[in-house]
């Protein structure tokens, strides 16, 4: 969590900016101003940074990102970096990527989203868009893991299967019992990829349900209390109860509440109330470390691996 402010930030809060780290990959969503200078307290490299996505173009989502891609030229980073934006926002993506004098080396890749669907497709994931409902354009995102396959200790036993033999079910192989072959399917079960949602800046809305359908992890505004609903209503955000329902009816796991307005100094009167609905709820700090809940497992036997499809 590199920021967590809405429209204003605070002594407390910066704007906008949140990495998730995927592995080998680096996501940074929304940069608002000064999200350069929290990568560096975050201990985040540019280098990390393998993508940059943004749910919009108000200027507290977007206005770190000539910093960042600066930074990452004065680095030199090599590699290729995406860049995901709503394509109504590209004369304001041109105006931020040249919006000061630099020697630019970066490899940045604009994919400007025109609609809903996919817009990264796999290896190592997929993520998904759909428009919320907010002024100007707005996206959330949704980064899908391929399903995989969980290997059960039981079944192996039963079958007698041990040291290279796994190793080669894992891989795919089939291997030989006795008079015949046995493949990976008889002694694993499915175990669904992890999910991570990102609803930034809307009401509540068909899209929103559809992105956090069944997430790991749900990042969601919570900008106002339910004492102000009209002021969401009027401007297109949602209260903490409705981030709270949005999880709790979507089946999402762990949520994270994020995008506080300054008239609240304590972000746990919004958390409180997204509480009432959802059990796991964490309040967004600055500089926090927020873990993905581990993978689910395929079933109830003891397993003894997973293995990526």
């Amino acid at each position: 969590m590199l920021g967590t402010a809405s429209q204003t930030p605070t002594r407390s809060r910066h704007h906008n900016g949140y990495f998730v780290r995927w592995d080998t990959e680096g996501l940074l969503f929304d940069p608002g101003e000064g999200t350069q200078r929290q990568l560096l307290m975050a201990g985040v490299s540019p280098w990390a940074i393998t993508r940059i996505l943004l749910t919009h173009l108000h200027g507290d989502h977007c206005l770190g990102l000539p910093g960042v891609v600066q930074r990452m030229s004065l680095e030199r980073v090599a590699h290729q970096v995406d860049l995901v934006f709503p394509r109504s926002g590209l004369p304001f993506v041109d105006r931020l990527l040249h919006a000061s004098v630099f020697d630019d080396c970066t490899d940045l890749v604009r994919r400007p989203v025109a609609g809903p669907g996919t817009v990264v497709d796999p290896p190592p994931f997929t993520i998904v868009a759909r428009r919320l409902e907010h002024r100007p354009e707005t996206f959330g995102y949704r980064v899908e893991e391929p399903a995989g396959r969980t290997i059960l200790r039981r079944r192996l036993d039963e079958l007698g299967l041990e040291g290279p033999a796994i190793g080669e079910l894992q891989r795919g192989t089939a291997v030989r019992v006795g008079t015949r072959m046995v493949s990976l399917d008889e002694v694993s079960v499915e175990r669904p990829g992890q999910v991570l949602a990102f609803v930034m800046d809307t009401a509540l809305c068909d899209a929103a349900f559809e992105l956090a359908a069944g997430a790991d992890l749900l990042v969601c505004e919570a900008t106002f209390a339910d004492a102000d609903a009209a002021l969401a209503a009027e401007f297109n955000h949602m209260t903490a109860s409705q981030a709270g329902r949005l999880a709790a009816e979507s089946g999402a796991r762990r949520l994270v509440v994020t995008h506080f307005s300054q008239r609240y100094p304590d972000p746990e009167v919004l958390a409180s109330e997204a509480r009432l609905l959802h059990p796991d709820v964490v309040v967004a700090r600055e500089l926090l470390r927020v873990p993905v809940p581990p993978r689910r497992a395929g079933g109830r036997d003891r397993a003894v691996g997973a293995v990526q499809r």
